[in-house]
């Protein structure tokens, strides 16, 4: 049987829509556009289901008929998520003392389950074990857990001087749950890790790892749910060597182990990520040209990829593949890696990237411009990782886009397959890497070469004589190390003047 081709919905300005690839990208038959300004979308974690709010009502429907599971009469909702069975949608919208603005509502009946009230939009949504069987709410630094979605009843608490954060594990029971208690008056922060429901004091944890300097954490889970990655962030680098404040990265153990993971090189941690095998992660760090760094469970380094303007870190949803990435105020260059050889596949480069995502299929790529992020060149593109562009949409400049997202798949799916090295035909070419140019504002990229002339020519002054160029000119070199290209180019620049 032919696994199944995904879908992309795309949120905008014009309205939501469902494109049925990739790589043809058509508009999906079975779903109308809805022309009135989306405000959420999300895709059930089956993939089955699809919901949106457009300001006048919540839509869930099925993905593969088109046909409308249910409606709800809630046009203020701004964010919406499916329990993992699709028994339970959950519904928010801005925070007022007169309502309840949190909604659990019954998918197969509609009924509201539970409502609560949730001030902030930051960790709104309950988080459900994989089968439902407990949801865990943060309440003013208590986690309250409910069972088998009877959210009438309190099964368990968890209280901790004050629970800030906390992350639960993926996967089968027993569920295990993380948890962050900031530091105060000199007493470090530390992260507990626990399984449900043994709670009674310190030495039911599972693991324990204190730390000072933190001001926030981030707690990232393997798929396996063994181990628990912790970002710790603090909000000023007090030695003055970094804007970003200063981070380290722990590694948390549900048999007990801990580690700090040591970066070789100084400077701000932009990106931690799990190979969903479980048994690897990869770490982007340092000041540019930043390092990335593959380690394992011992946290002893795997591979290095040495330094590059980059600032994020990709896994196929097999593992397989990893797109090391420099997105917002870097170029848009994608280092494509087979992850069993760690050998580069394709180095493509998307300039004003505001999103990427797999596609589950673990062969394309999407890569977004969108508002309100960056006002001009919305648009995005379906890439396949060996570099080439197989569908691109440009956004009228009178339009927004607001966010692209693909349809979910349960794991298994998509098996994975051998990687190929050539690059996949397409009309549209690829987009390896350009040789450095001059800097133009977004607005210019697309105008043609004239019209970017006649602004830069606007001065009265007649133009420098061009002098004799070197015999080598046409020849773009570098050294690898973009700071020593700079270097380099600044020295040819005052060569050139004397």
């Amino acid at each position: 049987m032919a696994p199944p081709i995904p879908h992309l919905a795309v949120r905008g300005s014009d309205g939501t829509l469902l494109l049925c690839g990739p790589p043809s990208c058509q508009e999906s038959s079975a779903f109308q556009r809805d022309e009135r300004q989306g405000k959420y979308m999300t895709f059930s974690s089956d993939g089955a289901l699809f919901a949106w709010c457009n300001g006048s009502q919540v839509s869930v429907i099925k993905v593969s008929t088109g046909d409308l599971v249910k409606s709800f009469d809630l046009p203020k909702t701004t964010a919406l998520e499916f329990s993992p069975l699709n028994k339970v949608l959950a519904t928010w919208q801005q925070y007022t003392s007169k309502k309840a603005n949190l909604q659990l509502l019954d998918l197969q009946t509609g009924a509201c389950i539970k409502a609560f009230y949730q001030k902030k939009v930051t960790g709104w949504c309950p988080s459900w074990a994989d089968d439902e069987s407990i949801a865990v709410r943060n309440v003013n630094n208590e986690l309250h857990f409910f069972e088998n979605n009877n959210f009438e009843t309190i099964a368990n608490k968890l209280h901790l001087q004050k629970v800030s954060e906390f992350a639960l594990s993926p996967g089968s029971q027993p569920s295990k749950i993380a948890v962050y208690v900031p530091g105060s008056k000199g007493a470090p922060s530390f992260v507990r890790l626990y399984q449900y429901p043994n709670f009674g004091g310190p030495t039911s944890a599972l693991a324990n790892k204190s730390f000072f300097k933190a001001d926030r954490v981030t707690m990232l889970w393997n798929k396996k749910a063994t181990a628990v990655l912790v970002t710790a962030s603090t909000e000023v680098d007090k030695t003055g060597a970094s804007y970003y404040g200063e981070q380290t990265l722990h590694y948390v153990a549900t048999n007990g182990e801990s580690a700090v993971v040591q970066l070789p090189k100084n400077g701000p941690i932009y990106d931690v990520s799990w190979n969903p095998n479980s048994s690897e992660f990869c770490v982007v760090y340092g000041f540019m040209p930043a390092k990335a760094t593959v380690f394992n469970h011992k946290c002893e380094s795997v591979f290095d990829f040495g330094t590059g303007p980059r600032n994020a870190a990709f896994y196929s949803p097999q593992g397989h593949i990893l797109v090391l990435a420099g997105f917002g105020n870097l170029r848009g260059q994608m280092e494509v890696w087979d992850v069993k050889k760690y050998k580069q596949v394709s180095k493509p480069q998307a300039e004003d990237t505001t999103h990427f995502s797999w596609c589950p299929d673990g062969e394309h790529i999407v890569t977004s411009t969108c508002s309100p992020r960056l006002r001009v060149s919305n648009g995005y593109k379906i890439w396949h990782y060996t570099g080439t562009v197989l569908y691109k949409h440009e956004t009228p400049s009178n339009k927004e886009l607001w966010e692209v997202l693909w349809q979910r798949f349960p794991t298994g799916t998509f098996p994975e397959k051998a990687v190929k090295y050539q690059a996949a035909p397409s009309e549209l070419g690829s987009t390896e890497a350009k040789p450095a140019q001059a800097y133009r504002p977004p607005a210019l990229r697309n105008k043609p070469q004239s019209a970017i002339s006649k602004l830069e020519n606007k001065s009265d002054e007649a133009p420098p004589p061009a002098a004799d160029p070197a015999p080598d000119s046409h020849v773009t070199s570098s050294c690898g190390d973009p700071e020593t290209d700079k270097k380099i180019k600044n020295l040819k620049k005052v060569r050139w003047l004397e």
